[in-house]
């Protein structure tokens, strides 16, 4: 490849990642005609009327308003805080449905598997979500290297299947996303990480192959984005998404559910 063709690649890629955050990921969601060309092959599991709930840690988080008057009130940008599901909400609520979506994010900052268990009836089950997307398992592994916890990838293998059967037991109708933890050689994420992370990486495909849910690969796609701009680009301390990372996060969710087979 010639160094002009490669700084051309690159410039597209970080453009239009860039262009994804400010335009609310470029709409992905409520792209009729993308839809109506494979109307025949793809489906969208954001259906009117849907209620959509994100789940996870920090990163889901994203310094979202957790006041009862925020979390009682869906739709709104302080309740989704700055993050990919803001991002992915936007394009929802600005597509073909939006008027008829109804979004909740209750990611909470350092969370585990067995701190969603913990308050699952009151933000996962009482709303009653018809599309859940969870990312979760950072924290599983990031806490334990902190010596914070003594749990292993077989324990987060347990406590998610456990958590999702759960799920599925209350509510049989709802439709699963399983997103891909992920992170990035730089800042906290060193050598120790590995190869041990990309266990939990293989239990959430796992799980979502297990509950037939749409799985969201984000370490593969910050794999691919590396090559575009270093890591500390996408996540300055290797976990957490800067906002060119949650642009392309957002952008990669919005795919997998609006393009299920």
């Amino acid at each position: 490849m010639s160094n002009s063709k490669s700084q051309t690649d690159r410039r597209d890629f970080l453009t239009t990642s860039l262009a994804a955050g400010v335009a609310g990921v470029a709409m992905v969601a409520g792209s009729g005609n993308l839809q109506a060309a494979e109307k025949k092959k793809h489906y969208s599991l954001i259906q009117p009327g849907s209620t959509i709930l994100f789940q996870g840690d920090s990163i889901t988080d994203a310094g979202r308003d957790k006041s009862a008057k925020a979390e009682a009130t869906p739709n709104m940008q302080p309740g989704f805080g700055r993050g990919y599901a803001w991002m992915a909400a936007a394009s929802m609520l600005v597509g073909r449905h939006g008027k008829d979506l109804t979004i909740y994010n209750r990611g909470i900052s350092g969370h585990k598997v067995p701190d969603l268990a913990k308050r699952w009836k009151k933000d996962c089950i009482d709303l009653k979500p018809d599309v859940l997307s969870i990312l979760i398992g950072v924290n599983d592994i990031w806490h334990k290297f902190a010596g914070k916890y003594d749990g292993t990838v077989e324990t987060y293998e347990t406590g998610y299947r456990k958590l999702l059967q759960d799920t599925k037991a209350a509510l049989p109708n709802v439709k699963l996303v399983i997103c891909e933890p992920f992170v990035l050689k730089c800042g906290a994420v060193d050598d120790k990480w590995f190869p041990v992370f990309d266990g939990y990486r293989a239990v959430a495909k796992k799980m979502a192959e297990e509950q037939k849910a749409v799985f969201v690969p984000f370490q593969s796609m910050f794999d691919e984005a590396i090559n575009y701009a270093p890591p500390k680009h996408w996540a300055g301390d290797g976990v957490h998404p800067t906002p060119f990372g949650a642009a392309l996060m957002a952008s990669a969710w919005s795919k997998a559910v609006n393009h299920v087979s």
